[in-house]
């Protein structure tokens, strides 16, 4: 008898508003292996606690450095250190939220034949984030919390809308 293997998921954003929103997706990967991914060390406790809490084991947690298109040095640290973990934990599905820990995670990820999701957040009402904009090439499933900008700004056909996520 074959023994069937769960699917491996990579949830990583920044810290803040794009972790808030990619926690607030937990439910859409029940019963998967998902391994977090953020820029502050700081949020392991929060997914420590809520484990706790619900009597379970607390998911894989990894912190990479915080980084952004100004900080040249801070990028080449976090690709390597983005690499490094898919290399780890090989997973099958990466989805994100944003912004450069995700950017880097879906491009390489893809790379590594893993199917990629980017959700654009929802903070960006009036048009798409730049990271998003650049990983729409590599993202299997790319999405908008914005009916309008479907119609503004998609220039490959790749970009939807599927109602309100977060």
């Amino acid at each position: 008898m074959k023994k069937i293997q769960q699917i491996r998921v990579l949830a990583i954003a920044s810290s803040g508003g794009h972790w808030v929103e990619l926690r607030r997706l937990q439910p859409a990967w029940e019963g998967c292996l998902v391994t977090y991914v953020t820029t502050s060390a700081a949020r392991e406790n929060e997914l420590q606690e809520e484990a706790q809490q619900a009597g379970r084991e607390a998911p894989p947690f990894y912190a990479v450095v915080e980084a952004s298109r100004w900080e040249k040095i801070k990028l080449i640290r976090q690709v390597l250190q983005v690499l490094l973990i898919l290399i780890r934990v090989r997973p099958h599905v990466i989805i994100s939220t944003g912004a450069a820990c995700g950017f880097f995670a879906l491009r390489l990820g893809k790379l590594l034949g893993a199917r990629t999701i980017w959700l654009d957040s929802i903070a960006n009402a009036e048009e798409l984030s730049l990271s998003g904009e650049k990983v729409a090439g590599c993202a299997d499933l790319w999405l908008t919390q914005w009916e309008h900008l479907v119609k503004k700004d998609n220039r490959n056909g790749k970009l939807r809308y599927e109602g309100t996520v977060v």
